[in-house]
């Protein structure tokens, strides 16, 4: 099927290469033309690990084009994604501004009957509205319908998710669009959900919110374990056992950043006001996980009393591993917050240094090798579970620093990882091992 996507961000790319793989005919279309001209030569604006190969091989195939030319991109095209970003407004609104464009765009340049696609995250009545725009901006005689097509990626893991997902949502109010994109997807395998419009848009809402409820209570049941000598990753073993909890999202640690979570959960509580409607629970939500991200401050604070001239190594500074994504990092309020406590800051990360440097306090510094940031530190401070950090991070620690000392806020070492080792370890939901030696060596004695 011949195919048009608008947007080459994380979900427009790799939902294109995605559909290029599985033989379609996929056209990507974006207004940056240098974005464009280094898709064009088979360079990816993002990190995504497998996605530029597969890039190259569907380009080499001749199922997949890079354009930022809507009359072309558009022309002849039988189904049309939306895949824009709908970035958070000032009140927490999903700022639909280039969703809105887009349709406009699409009306203006169609020449035949299209499916309309939405994979963007969009609040719930907006694909109505899509299909509005579409129709009113309309040059010739032809007609679109809408289909809503949440996207549930993982950033780090995209590609595989595309072939390896749980389901693909499928949402409309015209059987026959429906059908046209429930055949477009059947290569993938996946189960399919067929749903009415506004509850495929609720559904990505809802999925991403639970996620988020789910990592704030555990970090605040991790939190409370520290006070009770609970061991967190024995709590969250205990309850994840229960087949009604699962095991997933129970990680403590210093909380959920990205592009997805923080925005979406601060959305869905947006849409519910204005519905009149107190969304109590996810309002908790989001503040615990802003409470959580800089929760290795305050113990480093405990610790010394004060950080003023201590150089601190932060490991780590996009959100998560395998993404060099630093929106809502919790690297972004650690640095802010050492910077202000008179810290000196020097921060690593194999792959997010350069985007790091847009967003992190210009105080810091940085190091392009992982020993270079620990030989300089009186402090480490884990942020980002990346393997290496979790490889090199014990033993370079002892080796260059005079007196170890980690604050892990991945939980990435276990009591046995350290017990040999003199560093002096704090981590999250869990007793110091400083503590366990000192009793264990007591003991003994």
């Amino acid at each position: 099927m011949k195919i048009a996507i608008i947007g080459t961000g994380y979900v427009g790319l790799v939902t294109g290469v995605c559909l290029a793989e599985i033989g379609h005919e996929v056209t990507c279309i974006d207004t940056n033309l240098e974005k464009v001209d280094q898709l064009k030569k088979g360079i990816s604006p993002i990190y995504e690990p497998g996605l530029e190969e597969l890039m190259e091989k569907n380009r080499a195939a001749g199922r997949l084009e890079f354009t930022n030319n809507s009359i072309i991109g558009l022309k002849d095209q039988e189904v049309i994604y939306i895949a824009v970003g709908t970035p958070q407004s000032e009140d927490g609104a999903a700022d639909l501004t280039y969703v809105f464009n887009a349709a406009r765009n699409i009306g203006e340049n169609i020449t035949r009957n299209v499916v309309v696609v939405t994979k963007s995250t969009v609040p719930i009545g907006t694909n109505a509205k899509v299909r509005q725009l579409v129709m009113s901006n309309l040059q010739d005689n032809v007609c679109a319908e809408v289909v809503s097509n949440p996207e549930f990626l993982r950033e780090g893991s995209a590609i595989h998710d595309s072939f390896n997902g749980d389901r693909i949502v499928i949402g409309t109010d015209n059987q026959e669009a429906g059908d046209i994109v429930e055949e477009i997807n059947k290569p993938f395998g996946l189960p399919i959900l067929r749903t009415s419009l506004h509850s495929a848009e609720m559904i990505k809402y809802a999925s991403n919110a639970f996620l988020a409820t789910k990592i704030s209570f555990i970090n605040e049941i991790a939190n409370l374990s520290e006070k009770t000598n609970a061991h967190i990753e024995e709590v969250a073993k205990g309850i994840g056992m229960d087949s009604r909890i699962g095991n997933k999202f129970l990680n403590a640690g210093i909380g959920y950043g990205g592009s997805c979570f923080p925005k979406d959960t601060q959305a869905l509580v947006k849409i519910s006001e204005d519905c009149n409607h107190d969304f109590h629970l996810l309002k908790s939500v989001i503040t615990i996980n802003e409470n959580q991200k800089t929760l290795l401050v305050r113990k480093a604070k405990e610790r010394f009393g004060t950080l003023r001239g201590m150089k601190v190594a932060l490991l780590g500074l996009a959100f998560k591993p395998d993404t060099d994504d630093m929106r809502e990092a919790a690297s972004i309020s650690v640095a802010h917050e050492l910077v202000e406590e008179g810290a000196e800051v020097i921060g690593y990360d194999p792959i997010a240094a350069d985007n790091a440097k847009k967003v992190l306090p210009e105080e810091v510094l940085y190091a392009d090798q992982i020993e270079e940031a620990i030989k300089q530190a009186d402090v480490v401070f884990i942020l980002t579970e990346w393997k290496e950090i979790v490889e090199k991070t014990l033993i370079l620690s002892t080796l260059f620093m005079n007196e170890p000392i980690i604050f892990d806020g991945r939980n990435c070492y276990t009591n046995e990882d350290l017990y040999n080792l003199e560093v002096e370890y704090i981590s999250v939901g869990r007793e110091n091992l400083s503590k366990i030696r000192e009793n264990r060596v007591a003991a003994v004695i």
